[in-house]
Protein backbone atom coordinates (compact mmCIF):
# COMPACT_ATOMS: atom_id res chain seq x y z
CA UNK A 1 0.00 0.00 0.00
CA UNK A 2 0.97 3.66 -0.84
CA UNK A 3 -0.19 7.22 -1.16
CA UNK A 4 2.76 7.58 -3.95
CA UNK A 5 1.88 7.53 -7.31
CA UNK A 6 3.13 4.65 -9.19
CA UNK A 7 5.23 4.77 -12.21
CA UNK A 8 6.15 2.65 -14.92
CA UNK A 9 10.44 2.67 -15.15
CA UNK A 10 11.73 5.87 -16.43
CA UNK A 11 15.09 5.82 -17.55
CA UNK A 12 17.70 7.76 -17.00
CA UNK A 13 19.77 8.39 -20.35
CA UNK A 14 23.41 9.36 -20.53
CA UNK A 15 24.78 10.49 -23.71
CA UNK A 16 27.05 8.82 -25.62
CA UNK A 17 28.93 9.78 -28.43
CA UNK A 18 26.74 7.64 -30.47
CA UNK A 19 23.05 9.04 -28.81
CA UNK A 20 21.57 8.01 -25.72
CA UNK A 21 21.86 4.65 -23.39
CA UNK A 22 19.82 3.46 -21.27
CA UNK A 23 21.37 1.90 -17.27
CA UNK A 24 19.70 -1.42 -16.62
CA UNK A 25 20.39 -2.87 -13.28
CA UNK A 26 19.24 -5.64 -10.86
CA UNK A 27 20.56 -6.00 -7.09
CA UNK A 28 21.44 -8.83 -5.20
CA UNK A 29 21.36 -8.46 -1.90
CA UNK A 30 22.48 -10.46 0.91
CA UNK A 31 20.92 -9.87 4.38
CA UNK A 32 22.60 -11.60 7.53
CA UNK A 33 19.75 -12.94 8.95
CA UNK A 34 19.26 -11.95 12.82
CA UNK A 35 19.87 -14.51 14.59
CA UNK A 36 21.71 -15.31 17.85
CA UNK A 37 23.30 -18.37 16.13
CA UNK A 38 24.31 -20.21 12.66
CA UNK A 39 22.35 -21.28 9.59
CA UNK A 40 23.29 -24.71 10.71
CA UNK A 41 25.25 -24.57 13.81
CA UNK A 42 24.86 -23.45 17.00
CA UNK A 43 27.75 -20.84 17.26
CA UNK A 44 27.47 -17.14 18.19
CA UNK A 45 26.80 -14.40 15.38
CA UNK A 46 28.37 -11.76 17.66
CA UNK A 47 30.06 -8.91 16.05
CA UNK A 48 32.87 -8.03 16.85
CA UNK A 49 34.37 -11.13 18.59
CA UNK A 50 37.60 -12.36 18.58
CA UNK A 51 39.17 -13.98 15.35
CA UNK A 52 37.93 -17.87 15.52
CA UNK A 53 35.81 -17.65 18.78
CA UNK A 54 32.35 -18.30 17.51
CA UNK A 55 33.45 -21.45 15.37
CA UNK A 56 31.78 -24.85 16.18
CA UNK A 57 33.14 -27.71 14.44
CA UNK A 58 30.68 -27.74 11.78
CA UNK A 59 31.59 -24.35 10.86
CA UNK A 60 35.38 -25.36 10.40
CA UNK A 61 33.69 -28.45 8.72
CA UNK A 62 35.62 -31.30 10.71
CA UNK A 63 34.77 -34.79 9.15
CA UNK A 64 32.00 -36.20 10.38
CA UNK A 65 30.37 -33.14 11.49
CA UNK A 66 26.64 -32.59 10.29
CA UNK A 67 24.14 -29.42 9.47
CA UNK A 68 21.66 -28.76 11.47
CA UNK A 69 18.61 -26.40 10.22
CA UNK A 70 18.58 -23.32 12.68
CA UNK A 71 14.37 -23.45 12.95
CA UNK A 72 14.68 -19.43 13.82
CA UNK A 73 16.46 -18.55 10.63
CA UNK A 74 13.81 -20.25 8.69
CA UNK A 75 11.20 -18.36 10.28
CA UNK A 76 13.07 -14.88 9.98
CA UNK A 77 13.33 -15.99 5.80
CA UNK A 78 9.80 -16.50 5.86
CA UNK A 79 8.94 -13.47 7.67
CA UNK A 80 10.83 -11.33 5.28
CA UNK A 81 9.15 -13.16 2.69
CA UNK A 82 5.80 -11.93 3.73
CA UNK A 83 7.18 -8.41 3.92
CA UNK A 84 7.83 -8.57 0.58
CA UNK A 85 4.32 -9.62 -0.52
CA UNK A 86 6.05 -12.71 -1.93
CA UNK A 87 5.31 -16.20 -2.30
CA UNK A 88 6.05 -18.48 0.54
CA UNK A 89 7.47 -21.45 -1.07
CA UNK A 90 5.80 -24.96 1.70
CA UNK A 91 8.84 -27.12 -0.34
CA UNK A 92 12.20 -26.14 -0.84
CA UNK A 93 15.38 -27.60 -1.03
CA UNK A 94 19.41 -26.92 0.04
CA UNK A 95 22.16 -28.03 -2.51
CA UNK A 96 26.03 -27.49 -1.96
CA UNK A 97 27.57 -25.10 -4.37
CA UNK A 98 31.35 -26.26 -5.04
CA UNK A 99 34.38 -23.88 -5.05
CA UNK A 100 37.07 -23.70 -3.13
CA UNK A 101 38.44 -20.75 -1.23
CA UNK A 102 40.62 -20.84 1.90
CA UNK A 103 37.60 -19.15 4.06
CA UNK A 104 35.37 -21.35 3.07
CA UNK A 105 36.71 -25.04 4.54
CA UNK A 106 33.98 -27.19 3.35
CA UNK A 107 35.22 -26.12 -0.22
CA UNK A 108 31.26 -25.85 -0.68
CA UNK A 109 28.13 -23.47 0.39
CA UNK A 110 25.24 -25.03 1.79
CA UNK A 111 22.64 -22.79 -0.37
CA UNK A 112 19.77 -22.63 -2.31
CA UNK A 113 19.46 -23.32 -5.81
CA UNK A 114 16.61 -24.29 -7.74
CA UNK A 115 13.88 -24.47 -5.35
CA UNK A 116 14.32 -21.20 -2.75
CA UNK A 117 12.17 -20.65 0.27
CA UNK A 118 10.57 -17.51 -1.27
CA UNK A 119 9.45 -16.89 -4.81
CA UNK A 120 8.20 -13.63 -6.58
CA UNK A 121 7.45 -10.62 -4.72
CA UNK A 122 7.83 -6.54 -4.82
CA UNK A 123 9.09 -3.75 -3.33
CA UNK A 124 7.92 -0.23 -3.59
CA UNK A 125 10.39 2.23 -3.83
CA UNK A 126 9.49 5.76 -3.19
CA UNK A 127 11.14 8.17 -5.13
CA UNK A 128 12.20 11.81 -4.61
CA UNK A 129 9.96 13.42 -7.24
CA UNK A 130 7.09 11.84 -4.69
CA UNK A 131 6.55 9.22 -7.20
CA UNK A 132 7.36 5.38 -6.57
CA UNK A 133 8.12 2.38 -8.75
CA UNK A 134 7.38 -1.37 -8.05
CA UNK A 135 10.20 -3.68 -8.48
CA UNK A 136 10.16 -7.26 -8.74
CA UNK A 137 11.70 -9.69 -6.59
CA UNK A 138 12.98 -12.72 -8.03
CA UNK A 139 13.55 -14.65 -5.44
CA UNK A 140 15.08 -15.29 -1.63
CA UNK A 141 17.17 -18.07 -0.57
CA UNK A 142 18.91 -18.93 2.57
CA UNK A 143 22.80 -19.67 2.41
CA UNK A 144 25.29 -20.09 4.85
CA UNK A 145 27.94 -16.98 4.45
CA UNK A 146 32.02 -17.65 4.40
CA UNK A 147 34.80 -16.79 6.51
CA UNK A 148 37.25 -13.75 6.01
CA UNK A 149 40.75 -14.40 5.01
CA UNK A 150 42.89 -11.50 6.46
CA UNK A 151 46.18 -10.88 3.91
CA UNK A 152 47.35 -7.91 6.43
CA UNK A 153 48.43 -9.00 9.08
CA UNK A 154 52.22 -10.69 8.64
CA UNK A 155 54.56 -10.08 6.00
CA UNK A 156 54.80 -13.90 5.16
CA UNK A 157 51.41 -15.64 5.66
CA UNK A 158 47.79 -15.01 5.62
CA UNK A 159 45.17 -15.61 7.94
CA UNK A 160 41.77 -17.20 7.81
CA UNK A 161 38.41 -15.96 10.71
CA UNK A 162 35.83 -18.23 10.65
CA UNK A 163 33.54 -16.10 12.74
CA UNK A 164 31.67 -15.54 9.91
CA UNK A 165 31.76 -18.80 8.65
CA UNK A 166 27.91 -20.19 8.72
CA UNK A 167 26.55 -17.33 10.02
CA UNK A 168 22.79 -17.47 7.99
CA UNK A 169 22.37 -14.80 5.03
CA UNK A 170 19.33 -14.19 2.83
CA UNK A 171 19.90 -13.46 -0.59
CA UNK A 172 17.38 -11.02 -2.11
CA UNK A 173 17.35 -10.99 -6.06
CA UNK A 174 15.74 -8.40 -7.83
CA UNK A 175 13.93 -8.33 -10.91
CA UNK A 176 16.40 -5.82 -13.66
CA UNK A 177 13.47 -3.40 -13.23
CA UNK A 178 16.09 -0.06 -11.78
CA UNK A 179 17.10 2.76 -14.22
CA UNK A 180 19.36 4.68 -12.23
CA UNK A 181 21.99 4.97 -9.77
CA UNK A 182 19.67 6.98 -7.68
CA UNK A 183 17.02 4.32 -7.52
CA UNK A 184 19.21 1.67 -6.92
CA UNK A 185 20.10 3.54 -4.06
CA UNK A 186 16.45 4.04 -3.10
CA UNK A 187 15.88 0.31 -3.49
CA UNK A 188 18.61 -0.52 -1.58
CA UNK A 189 17.12 1.73 1.63
CA UNK A 190 14.01 0.66 1.30
CA UNK A 191 14.49 -3.03 1.62
CA UNK A 192 16.74 -2.05 4.72
CA UNK A 193 14.03 -0.26 6.29
CA UNK A 194 11.26 -3.33 5.40
CA UNK A 195 13.91 -5.55 6.80
CA UNK A 196 14.63 -3.49 10.02
CA UNK A 197 10.46 -3.16 10.68
CA UNK A 198 10.22 -6.77 10.28
CA UNK A 199 13.61 -7.61 12.93
CA UNK A 200 15.18 -10.27 10.35
CA UNK A 201 17.87 -8.31 9.73
CA UNK A 202 20.05 -5.26 11.55
CA UNK A 203 20.82 -3.84 8.30
CA UNK A 204 24.03 -2.10 9.27
CA UNK A 205 26.17 -2.16 6.47
CA UNK A 206 29.27 -1.14 8.22
CA UNK A 207 29.41 -4.25 9.93
CA UNK A 208 28.57 -6.35 7.37
CA UNK A 209 25.38 -7.46 7.87
CA UNK A 210 24.00 -6.43 4.41
CA UNK A 211 25.48 -6.01 1.14
CA UNK A 212 25.09 -6.26 -2.03
CA UNK A 213 26.52 -7.48 -5.78
CA UNK A 214 25.17 -5.21 -8.43
CA UNK A 215 24.66 -6.28 -11.87
CA UNK A 216 24.65 -3.55 -14.43
CA UNK A 217 24.03 -3.42 -18.38
CA UNK A 218 23.61 -0.84 -20.96
CA UNK A 219 21.64 -0.56 -23.71
CA UNK A 220 20.30 1.91 -26.55
CA UNK A 221 16.49 2.53 -25.12
CA UNK A 222 14.34 0.36 -26.37
CA UNK A 223 16.78 -2.24 -27.49
CA UNK A 224 17.55 -6.48 -26.16
CA UNK A 225 19.24 -6.62 -22.54
CA UNK A 226 23.05 -6.02 -23.14
CA UNK A 227 25.74 -7.88 -21.52
CA UNK A 228 26.01 -7.21 -17.54
CA UNK A 229 28.59 -7.18 -15.64
CA UNK A 230 28.43 -7.88 -11.74
CA UNK A 231 29.76 -5.54 -9.21
CA UNK A 232 30.52 -7.17 -5.89
CA UNK A 233 29.90 -6.71 -2.80
CA UNK A 234 29.07 -3.02 -2.81
CA UNK A 235 28.81 -2.08 0.80
CA UNK A 236 27.39 1.62 1.33
CA UNK A 237 24.29 3.74 -0.41
CA UNK A 238 27.01 5.78 -1.66
CA UNK A 239 29.64 3.13 -3.40
CA UNK A 240 26.64 1.75 -5.09
CA UNK A 241 26.00 4.46 -6.91
CA UNK A 242 29.19 5.09 -7.47
CA UNK A 243 30.13 1.75 -8.92
CA UNK A 244 26.83 1.56 -11.47
CA UNK A 245 27.85 5.53 -12.48
CA UNK A 246 31.42 4.39 -12.96
CA UNK A 247 30.01 1.13 -14.61
CA UNK A 248 27.81 2.33 -17.38
CA UNK A 249 29.71 4.60 -18.49
CA UNK A 250 33.01 2.27 -18.80
CA UNK A 251 30.18 -0.04 -20.80
CA UNK A 252 29.24 2.87 -22.72
CA UNK A 253 32.76 3.83 -23.97
CA UNK A 254 33.67 0.39 -24.85
CA UNK A 255 30.75 -0.14 -27.55
CA UNK A 256 31.14 2.85 -29.22
CA UNK A 257 35.17 2.39 -29.93
CA UNK A 258 33.81 -1.21 -31.23
CA UNK A 259 34.04 -3.32 -28.30
CA UNK A 260 32.11 -5.63 -26.83
CA UNK A 261 31.11 -6.26 -22.72
CA UNK A 262 32.50 -9.25 -21.50
CA UNK A 263 30.20 -11.20 -18.99
CA UNK A 264 32.80 -10.74 -15.40
CA UNK A 265 32.17 -9.83 -11.72
CA UNK A 266 34.10 -6.55 -10.36
CA UNK A 267 35.26 -4.85 -7.47
CA UNK A 268 34.67 -1.38 -6.53
CA UNK A 269 37.23 0.32 -5.21
CA UNK A 270 36.21 3.66 -3.71
CA UNK A 271 39.63 5.06 -3.14
CA UNK A 272 39.62 5.70 -7.34
CA UNK A 273 36.21 5.33 -7.31
CA UNK A 274 36.45 2.72 -10.28
CA UNK A 275 35.68 -0.90 -10.45
CA UNK A 276 37.83 -3.42 -12.11
CA UNK A 277 37.61 -6.91 -13.06
CA UNK A 278 37.82 -9.52 -10.21
CA UNK A 279 37.04 -13.15 -12.35
CA UNK A 280 35.14 -14.15 -15.25
CA UNK A 281 31.49 -14.51 -14.42
CA UNK A 282 31.10 -18.19 -13.24
CA UNK A 283 27.73 -20.02 -14.74
CA UNK A 284 25.69 -22.23 -12.40
CA UNK A 285 27.22 -25.14 -14.08
CA UNK A 286 30.41 -24.30 -13.10
CA UNK A 287 29.73 -24.50 -9.05
CA UNK A 288 28.25 -28.22 -9.80
CA UNK A 289 24.78 -27.57 -7.45
CA UNK A 290 24.06 -30.98 -6.09
CA UNK A 291 21.42 -31.76 -3.48
CA UNK A 292 23.02 -31.70 -0.02
CA UNK A 293 22.45 -35.23 1.41
CA UNK A 294 23.52 -33.95 4.73
CA UNK A 295 19.78 -32.48 4.73
CA UNK A 296 16.43 -33.38 4.18
CA UNK A 297 13.82 -31.14 1.71
CA UNK A 298 12.85 -28.17 3.73
CA UNK A 299 9.27 -28.68 4.25
CA UNK A 300 7.05 -26.19 5.73
CA UNK A 301 3.24 -26.09 6.81
CA UNK A 302 0.79 -24.07 6.16
CA UNK A 303 -1.01 -22.83 9.03
CA UNK A 304 2.62 -22.42 10.81
CA UNK A 305 3.00 -19.96 7.13
CA UNK A 306 -0.30 -18.59 8.15
CA UNK A 307 0.56 -17.72 12.36
CA UNK A 308 4.01 -16.26 10.88
CA UNK A 309 2.07 -13.87 8.78
CA UNK A 310 -0.41 -13.12 11.65
CA UNK A 311 3.04 -11.67 13.74
CA UNK A 312 3.79 -9.56 11.03
CA UNK A 313 4.13 -5.92 12.26
CA UNK A 314 2.52 -2.88 10.28
CA UNK A 315 5.23 -2.36 7.35
CA UNK A 316 6.52 1.24 6.01
CA UNK A 317 4.20 1.24 3.26
CA UNK A 318 0.65 0.95 5.29
CA UNK A 319 2.42 3.15 8.38
CA UNK A 320 2.93 6.35 5.75
CA UNK A 321 -0.46 5.88 4.84
CA UNK A 322 -1.78 5.66 8.20
CA UNK A 323 0.06 8.76 8.78
CA UNK A 324 -1.40 10.83 5.99
CA UNK A 325 -4.75 9.89 6.40
CA UNK A 326 -4.96 9.74 10.35
CA UNK A 327 -2.49 12.16 11.44
CA UNK A 328 -3.30 14.73 8.07
CA UNK A 329 0.49 14.63 7.07
CA UNK A 330 2.03 15.31 3.66
CA UNK A 331 3.54 11.99 1.67
CA UNK A 332 7.05 13.74 2.06
CA UNK A 333 6.49 14.07 6.50
CA UNK A 334 5.28 10.65 6.38
CA UNK A 335 7.81 9.15 4.48
CA UNK A 336 10.33 10.70 6.46
CA UNK A 337 8.73 9.48 9.48
CA UNK A 338 8.18 6.36 8.29
CA UNK A 339 11.92 5.65 7.00
CA UNK A 340 13.00 4.45 10.86
CA UNK A 341 10.75 2.34 13.16
CA UNK A 342 11.81 3.99 16.12
CA UNK A 343 11.42 7.27 14.74
CA UNK A 344 8.14 6.57 13.85
CA UNK A 345 7.19 6.01 17.19
CA UNK A 346 8.58 8.64 18.78
CA UNK A 347 6.62 10.87 16.57
CA UNK A 348 2.93 9.06 17.42
CA UNK A 349 4.01 9.00 20.93
CA UNK A 350 5.29 13.00 20.74
CA UNK A 351 1.44 13.17 19.17
CA UNK A 352 -0.13 10.55 21.88
CA UNK A 353 1.09 13.07 24.77
CA UNK A 354 1.01 16.84 22.84
CA UNK A 355 -2.66 16.15 21.24
CA UNK A 356 -1.39 17.79 17.79
CA UNK A 357 0.09 15.86 15.06
CA UNK A 358 0.98 19.34 13.34
CA UNK A 359 2.93 20.51 16.26
CA UNK A 360 4.87 17.15 16.45
CA UNK A 361 5.33 16.55 13.41
CA UNK A 362 7.45 19.96 13.17
CA UNK A 363 9.14 19.74 16.73
CA UNK A 364 10.13 16.30 15.58
CA UNK A 365 10.79 16.28 12.23
CA UNK A 366 12.37 20.07 12.03
CA UNK A 367 13.86 20.49 15.70
CA UNK A 368 14.86 17.10 17.05
CA UNK A 369 15.96 15.82 13.51
CA UNK A 370 18.31 18.39 12.64
CA UNK A 371 19.43 18.62 15.85
CA UNK A 372 20.03 14.95 16.07
CA UNK A 373 22.01 15.04 12.79
CA UNK A 374 23.99 18.30 13.70
CA UNK A 375 25.25 15.93 16.53
CA UNK A 376 25.71 12.37 14.53
CA UNK A 377 23.30 10.91 17.26
CA UNK A 378 20.40 8.71 15.96
CA UNK A 379 17.17 8.51 17.38
CA UNK A 380 18.00 5.98 20.18
CA UNK A 381 20.39 8.20 21.55
CA UNK A 382 17.47 11.58 21.96
CA UNK A 383 18.14 13.20 25.14
CA UNK A 384 14.40 14.24 24.90
CA UNK A 385 12.22 11.72 25.98
CA UNK A 386 9.55 11.25 23.35
CA UNK A 387 6.96 12.26 26.29
CA UNK A 388 8.85 15.08 27.21
CA UNK A 389 9.10 16.45 23.91
CA UNK A 390 4.94 15.83 24.07
CA UNK A 391 4.07 17.57 27.06
CA UNK A 392 6.27 20.66 25.86
CA UNK A 393 3.56 20.43 22.47
CA UNK A 394 0.83 20.36 24.78
CA UNK A 395 2.31 23.53 26.23
CA UNK A 396 2.43 25.08 23.36
CA UNK A 397 -0.86 23.61 22.09
CA UNK A 398 -2.59 25.46 24.86
CA UNK A 399 -1.14 28.61 24.87
CA UNK A 400 1.09 28.13 28.05
CA UNK A 401 4.22 28.93 25.78
CA UNK A 402 4.48 31.03 22.30
CA UNK A 403 6.47 28.39 19.60
CA UNK A 404 9.36 31.02 19.92
CA UNK A 405 9.47 30.15 23.50
CA UNK A 406 9.57 26.44 22.76
CA UNK A 407 12.61 26.67 21.08
CA UNK A 408 13.76 28.03 24.65
CA UNK A 409 12.39 25.14 26.11
CA UNK A 410 13.99 22.66 23.36
CA UNK A 411 17.22 23.51 24.14
CA UNK A 412 16.85 23.49 27.85
CA UNK A 413 15.16 20.15 27.63
CA UNK A 414 18.36 18.87 25.08
CA UNK A 415 21.26 19.95 27.50
CA UNK A 416 20.09 19.63 31.08
CA UNK A 417 16.68 17.69 30.69
CA UNK A 418 14.26 18.39 33.23
CA UNK A 419 9.83 18.69 32.77
CA UNK A 420 8.82 20.83 30.78
CA UNK A 421 6.06 22.27 32.89
CA UNK A 422 8.33 22.98 35.50
CA UNK A 423 11.01 24.63 33.40
CA UNK A 424 8.78 27.17 31.94
CA UNK A 425 7.36 27.82 35.54
CA UNK A 426 10.72 28.09 36.94
CA UNK A 427 11.98 30.32 34.85
CA UNK A 428 9.04 32.65 34.00
CA UNK A 429 8.77 31.45 30.48
CA UNK A 430 4.68 31.54 30.35
CA UNK A 431 3.28 33.32 27.83
CA UNK A 432 2.03 36.64 28.17
CA UNK A 433 -1.56 36.71 27.25
CA UNK A 434 -2.81 40.06 29.14
CA UNK A 435 -4.18 42.53 26.60
CA UNK A 436 -3.16 45.44 28.71
CA UNK A 437 0.43 44.58 29.35
CA UNK A 438 1.28 43.65 25.51
CA UNK A 439 -0.53 47.19 24.61
CA UNK A 440 1.89 48.59 27.08
CA UNK A 441 4.81 47.16 25.17
CA UNK A 442 2.99 48.14 21.70
CA UNK A 443 2.34 51.98 22.80
CA UNK A 444 5.83 51.84 23.57
CA UNK A 445 7.40 50.82 21.14
CA UNK A 446 5.09 52.83 18.39
CA UNK A 447 6.25 56.15 20.84
CA UNK A 448 10.09 55.49 20.52
CA UNK A 449 9.66 54.76 16.82
CA UNK A 450 7.71 58.10 15.16
CA UNK A 451 9.94 57.70 12.19
CA UNK A 452 9.05 54.46 11.76
CA UNK A 453 5.44 54.82 12.08
CA UNK A 454 5.23 57.41 9.76
CA UNK A 455 6.88 55.57 7.35
CA UNK A 456 4.04 52.57 8.36
CA UNK A 457 1.70 54.85 7.75
CA UNK A 458 3.15 56.57 4.47
CA UNK A 459 2.96 52.55 2.91
CA UNK A 460 5.77 51.04 4.07
CA UNK A 461 3.62 47.85 5.24
CA UNK A 462 6.72 45.29 5.54
CA UNK A 463 7.65 47.46 8.84
CA UNK A 464 4.60 45.50 10.97
CA UNK A 465 7.70 43.02 10.86
CA UNK A 466 10.25 44.93 12.43
CA UNK A 467 7.41 46.31 15.36
CA UNK A 468 6.38 42.99 16.01
CA UNK A 469 9.93 42.21 16.50
CA UNK A 470 10.57 44.88 19.05
CA UNK A 471 7.52 44.53 20.96
CA UNK A 472 8.50 40.46 21.67
CA UNK A 473 11.93 42.11 21.80
CA UNK A 474 10.41 44.19 25.13
CA UNK A 475 8.62 41.01 26.50
CA UNK A 476 11.22 39.03 26.78
CA UNK A 477 9.50 36.98 23.54
CA UNK A 478 7.01 36.00 26.06
CA UNK A 479 4.08 38.25 24.24
CA UNK A 480 1.53 36.07 22.69
CA UNK A 481 2.58 36.59 18.80
CA UNK A 482 -1.35 36.71 17.21
CA UNK A 483 -2.37 39.09 19.87
CA UNK A 484 0.63 41.09 18.99
CA UNK A 485 0.28 41.53 15.47
CA UNK A 486 -3.83 41.96 15.94
CA UNK A 487 -3.42 44.82 18.40
CA UNK A 488 -0.44 46.32 16.87
CA UNK A 489 -2.19 46.32 13.19
CA UNK A 490 -5.07 47.38 14.96
CA UNK A 491 -2.84 50.77 16.67
CA UNK A 492 -0.74 51.80 13.68
CA UNK A 493 -3.84 51.52 11.05
CA UNK A 494 -5.69 53.72 13.60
Amino acid sequence: MTTAELKAPEPKLIRGATGDWEIVIGMEVHAQVASKSKLFSGASTEFGAAPNENVSLVDAAFPGMLPVINEYCVEQAVKTGLGLKAQINLWSRFDRKNYFYPDLPAGYQISQYQYPIVGEGEVVVDLPDGTARVVGIERLHLEQDAGKSLHDQHPDYSFVDLNRAGVALMEIVSKPDLRSSEEAAAFMRKLRTILRYLGTCGGDMEKGQMRADVNVSVRKPGADYGTRCEIKNVNSMRFIQQAIEYEARRQIDIIEDGGTIVQETRLFDPNKGETRSMRSKEEAHDYRYFPDPDLLPLELDEDWVAAVRTGLPELPDVKKARFEKDYGLSAYDAGVLVADQASAAYFERVVEVGGDARLAVTWVSNELFGRLNKEGLEIEDAPIPADALGRMCALIKDGTISGKIGKDVFEILWTEGGDPAEIVEKRGLRQVTDTGAIEAAIDAVIAESPDNVAAYKGGKDKLIGWFVGQVMKKTQGKANPQAVNDLLKAKLDA
